[in-house]
């Protein structure tokens, strides 16, 4: 506009710390702070000034102090089927004081009960149940929804005594009233007796929950009200008010920076996961039946909230956003989301976050807000106050009625004109009844088109006033309004690629870009090819990217070719003609094979190796004719030279000793020969006892027949001497 410099009100945001305590630095010994004597955040309060557009960023430093303050209340289902789990629980006082000094000198700890609401079909109200709702010969107590049973103390023996005095109770239905009672855990502090220090709520159970709209069953219908209402530390409304819903549940929970400790047995282990899922710093640890486990349960639950650090902020004025970066252990950098929180932190460590907060526009009236930044389950946190630069400085000294406003039908604000109810123009010279006519109406249409201003503007006193956008980084400029900042091309989502700036619709890019929307880089290095040459000198680079000459090549810098044969299958040829005369180009050598500079080398240890060059080398081993090895190296030398060392001598196998074959080949027929032979006699001497055998055999089973022929007469004719006595 012409403007000079010292006319020119240019205010920048700003920050100042209002509260530094650094966190504090100790190790566990004889020394005790109190508990409001331990920082773990830092800073505590600051200021910022914002200009719209403007980020003012700052950093806020958490570290995790050492023997820091416990403050621990055991919530415990009472109903008949946690009989043998109150057993356990009765010594858990003394034995858990005991495992939790080994994290803090400071530790207390509290106990209460609940069962359910007091009303059908919750329970049986009959006079009988409502004195003792177990069956048989059980004792059992009367139902109830909560009773704050031992404020949170110090002494160990004290919570074995009072738990030690419980009768378990009854009801009807298998899910309880839990959230009843974790509510007035949360909301009666004062009765509870919570620290300003790190809160735990073990919340035991083996069965489900009731949530809001579960009252209906029993005529409920008004809505938790979230406050307390304990009366010698019973709750008294149970039968008044609904459950209360999760979302009311997380709200609370968080305002009072109470971490919650789920120990349910494995059948609920999947409900209670997903309510985990729901309420920020929270653990679930699976319960054994007899609730035996309890102490290991809770230490490592503690551990694993303890250990991950989660930053979130109340709400923000309208127009206001937050980002957070994370720079977390081990160098791990998170943004976004993640960016709120880092995990894996030890008693001790220290984490840093950049907190960047920006201003859109300027909220109403331009009042000052007040934000806060907390840890999850912390009760430190971060106030700020946010100041909005919404004027300039020189409007607090505008001349009302100032003869430069066309004599005095304006106020003179800032070097230009507010003009009074009724005038309108640069210099409030119209009158708002002759805007509209036709004459001034001809001045704001450019080369006598029938759009006034553009579409984007009123035709003011005959001078173009354009429109005004929702977003104050987006305008409308130019004599007729016909220009505007907001509609180049645009890459990637970004207008002119990120990498420059829209003016009249036309991008100007930055240094090093080029292209309507900036999206081409004139920078070669995402061209450069391993061997330092710009696409591998198969490609010219275009805006960043390599475009291969020849189809097969591929890859961002033309480096990759799946159907070549490899380098050394395609310099074989040339380098087997070049160096020993042989090979398929022997005759034609001259003329394919001078593409390369031939380098002999005596041996395989002179040839150049990968790490002593500096460019890339390729060790080849190739077989000729003959099955005669040759070793030799491809490369291109950083002068763009192809280079090929070869040893000179092949590496070919040893002539075969004709003689040791023949007598080896002789020696082998003769004895396969005998050995045939040896096989055949004894198949024979095989065959021939197996015919005997038989022979034998069908000998032994032959039967001759022995009749006598009756004309046969013997030719021998005995005597008998009948004077012979036998003497």
């Amino acid at each position: 506009m012409g403007c000079t410099i010292s006319m020119i009100e240019n205010p920048r945001g700003e920050q100042v710390t209002l509260k530094n305590k650094k966190v504090t630095d100790r190790s566990k010994g004889p020394e005790k702070l109190k508990p409001e004597d331990i920082t773990q955040i830092q800073p505590q309060k600051l200021s910022l000034t914002l200009r719209s557009g403007e980020p003012q960023s700052f950093k806020l430093t958490f570290k995790r102090a050492e023997d820091y303050p416990i403050d621990l209340y055991y919530l415990m289902d009472l109903s008949y089927s946690m009989k043998d789990d109150l057993e356990n629980v009765k010594n858990l006082g003394t034995s858990l004081m005991l495992e939790m000094q080994k994290i803090t000198s400071d530790f207390r700890i509290g106990f209460g009960s609940f069962v359910e609401k007091t009303v059908m079909p919750y329970i049986s109200t009959t006079p009988a149940k409502l004195l003792n709702p177990c069956t048989g010969d059980q004792n059992c107590t009367s139902p109830f929804s909560y009773k704050n049973v031992l404020k949170l103390t110090s002494d160990g023996k004290k919570f074995n005594t009072l738990v030690g005095q419980q009768h378990i109770s009854g009801n009807l239905d298998s899910p309880e009233g839990g959230f009843d009672a974790i509510m007035q855990v949360a909301v009666c502090g004062e009765q509870i007796g919570w620290r300003n220090v790190t809160r735990l709520l073990v919340f035991s159970t083996d069965a489900g929950f009731h949530f809001a709209g579960d009252g209906k069953l029993g005529g409920i219908v008004l809505p938790n009200d979230g406050k307390c209402h304990l009366e010698n530390n019973v709750y008294t409304m149970s039968h008044y008010y609904d459950y209360p819903s999760i979302a009311h549940l997380v709200q609370k929970l968080s305002d009072n920076n109470i971490q919650t400790i789920f120990a349910v047995t494995e059948e609920f282990q999947p409900v209670y996961q997903e309510l985990k899922n729901l309420i920020p710093k929270s653990a679930v640890g699976t319960l054994s039946a007899n609730s035996s486990n309890v102490i290991n349960l809770i230490i490592d639950a503690y551990n694993s909230l303890s250990s991950e650090v989660i930053l979130e902020n109340s709400k923000l004025p309208e127009g206001v956003t937050i980002s957070y970066i994370s720079h977390c252990k081990n160098g791990v950098v998170s943004e976004g989301e993640n960016g709120r929180k880092c995990s894996n932190i030890s008693i001790g460590d220290q984490v840093t976050f950049s907190i960047s907060v920006t201003s859109k526009g300027c909220p109403k009236q331009g009042k000052p807000e007040t934000i806060k930044i907390k840890p999850l389950g912390f009760t430190e946190e971060v106030e700020i106050t946010l100041n909005f630069i919404c004027d300039c400085e020189c409007q607090k000294y505008s001349v009302k009625n100032s003869q430069d406003c066309h004599f005095g039908n304006g106020t003179n604000e800032c070097g230009a004109c507010r003009c009074n109810e009724g005038r309108v123009g640069k210099q409030c010279e119209c009158s708002s009844n002759d805007v509209a006519t036709e004459d001034m109406d001809r001045t704001c249409r450019k080369d006598n088109s029938t759009d006034i201003c553009s579409n984007n503007g009123d035709c003011v006193c005959g001078t173009c006033e354009c429109k005004k956008r929702d977003n104050p980084e987006e305008r409308y400029s130019g004599q007729y309004c016909e220009c505007d900042n907001f509609n180049c091309d645009r890459s990637g989502n970004k207008l002119c690629g990120g990498h420059g700036r829209c003016e009249c619709k036309v991008c100007v890019c930055d240094p090093m870009w080029t292209g309507s929307a900036c999206d081409c880089s004139l920078d070669n290095s995402t061209c450069m090819a391993s061997n330092k040459q710009i696409c591998n000198g198969r490609g010219i680079c275009e805006c960043g990217t390599c475009k291969c000459n020849d189809a097969k090549f591929q890859g961002p810098t033309c480096e990759t070719c799946p159907t070549c044969p490899g380098v050394c299958a395609e310099n074989k040829e040339c380098v087997q003609c070049q160096v020993f005369g042989t090979g398929e180009k022997k005759d034609t050598c001259k003329r394919h094979c001078s593409y390369f500079k031939l380098i002999k080398v005596k041996d395989r240890d002179k040839l150049p190796q990968p790490h002593d060059s500096s460019y890339p080398v390729m060790h080849c081993k190739e077989r000729d004719a003959n099955d005669c090895w040759f070793y030799y190296t491809y490369a291109v030398n950083n002068n763009t030279e192809k280079e090929v060392h070869v040893v000179e001598t092949l590496d070919c196998p040893p002539s075969p000793d004709i003689i040791p074959i023949v007598a080896g080949v002789v020696a082998g027929i003769v004895l396969i020969g005998l050995a045939l032979l040896l096989i055949w006699k004894l198949l024979m001497i095989i065959h021939d006892r197996r015919e005997f055998a038989k022979f034998e055999k069908e000998k032994m089973n032959a039967k001759w027949d022995t009749g006598e022929n009756p004309i046969y007469k013997s030719a021998v004719t005995t005597v008998v001497n009948p004077k012979y006595e036998g003497k």
